[in-house]
């Protein structure tokens, strides 16, 4: 066993918080994986850096060993693990409301477990689950992160904050992202993923010990697609959704002229997996507040590159689909969208809601609040929507409960 140190050095405005790792490595049969032991030490003489210096990492010249882990490719998944496994501690120690206080009420035990399952088409899909331990859940609530994404970040600290208020939690990421086998970010096919997330989720469904409780399916950006597109295959399937700034039309600035677009369509058929569609900025765009902005650096398994031709192409198409079909939506709904939302078009949100034909359908609109809901507002707004999802689920569970007794 090699032993090791280095710093990583996290500059987040002020102060500057410098993080002392020991580097332990051990080898087996199949890679090496590296864990990171930290202590944090703050630095007096470096507390006056302006709160305006963007945050980025600094590494010590001394570990040739963690510059690989930051600084490589992302595209396939043993790269995404490693470099997840040397953050995950420091990801639940940022400075974000979501991770630093029980916005609700504390929670008196916390069963958290993570699994990798190969699906039916042979793909190794990373799996999550939060559980309250001094209760039975009230409901399962079933997550669809966005695009380029992944359960292991952020939404980390909304599982938690769901399981504060009684709620079991479940996630996964799709083939192809975070920490599940794929080439990054790539979508041969949206149905596909859609086909993936129905075979998890029903199979969690189907648990002895989950099969009675209320399930609602909870789809972020395009997770909301996801969950738009499992409800259409399974109209009976989920006695709720929760759809946060759901990607049922993208905003017109987001898309390509058409002119492009029909060449990108074309340009799918060669080469798919090609980065190169241009797009704006999606931390910019999606977050307010410029602190929470800067957080995103710790999503290191993230996709931050131009998004993938085939992927493009079938996003765009999905959401031409959904906007088709927005009277097909039956189920009780519940959608919120920031009205300053530039990356998802909230106008479309507002024709879901009048078009769904559901008689259980609610609409939230937040004034001036852009994409990132949950990550990306200031704290005020973040309590406020997550406030209104939970009450959302205690009334819709408690009327399931009462419905089935």
């Amino acid at each position: 066993m090699a032993m090791g140190s280095t710093k990583l050095c996290i500059l987040q405005g002020s102060p500057f918080v410098c993080f002392q790792f020991q580097v332990l490595k051990k080898k087996n049969k199949k890679n090496s994986v590296v864990q990171f032991y930290f202590s944090e030490k703050k630095k007096k003489e470096e507390r006056e850096l302006k709160l305006s210096l963007p945050m980025k990492f600094v590494i010590d010249n001394n570990n040739e060993e963690l510059h690989k882990v930051l600084n490589a490719k992302m595209d396939q998944v043993n790269a995404r693990r490693l470099a997840r496994q040397a953050f995950k501690d420091i990801q639940l120690g940022i400075d974000h409301i979501l991770f630093k206080t029980w916005i609700f009420t504390p929670c008196n035990g916390l069963k958290v477990k993570e699994s990798f399952e190969v699906n039916s088409r042979g793909l190794e899909i990373f799996c999550k689950s939060w559980l309250p331990t001094a209760s039975r859940p009230k409901a399962a609530v079933f997550y669809c992160h966005g695009y380029g994404d992944t359960c292991t970040f952020f939404f980390e600290g909304i599982a938690r904050q769901l399981v504060s208020s009684g709620y079991g939690v479940f996630a996964m990421d799709y083939p192809g992202f975070g920490l599940s086998e794929g080439l990054h970010c790539y979508i041969p096919s949206f149905d596909a993923i859609v086909d993936d997330v129905m075979e998890q989720y029903s199979k969690i469904k189907e648990n002895p010990e989950f099969h009675s409780l209320p399930s609602f399916i909870f789809g972020q950006s395009m997770g909301g697609a996801i969950a738009l597109k499992m409800h259409f295959k399974q109209p009976k399937a989920w006695d709720g959704a929760i759809l946060v700034a759901p990607m049922c039309k993208f905003a017109d600035d987001m898309v390509p002229p058409k002119f492009l677009t029909q060449v990108l369509i074309g340009m799918a058929n060669v080469l798919p997996t090609l980065k190169l569609v241009p797009q704006k900025d999606l931390a910019e765009a999606a977050f307010r507040d410029l602190k929470k902005r800067e957080m995103t650096a710790y999503n290191v398994v993230a996709y931050k590159d131009k998004p993938r031709v085939l992927t493009a192409v079938q996003m765009l198409k999905t959401t031409q689909e959904i906007e088709r079909r927005l009277e097909e939506v039956s189920l009780p709904l519940l959608i919120l969208h920031g009205e300053a939302d530039t990356v998802t078009d909230p106008s479309v949100s507002k024709a879901l809601y009048e078009k769904a034909s559901s008689s259980d359908k609610k609409l939230k609109l937040y004034k001036d609040a852009y994409h990132s809901l949950l990550e990306g507002e200031p704290d005020e707004m973040i309590i406020q929507v997550l406030s209104d999802i939970i009450s959302w689920l205690d009334v819709h569970s408690l009327k399931h409960s009462s419905s089935s007794s």
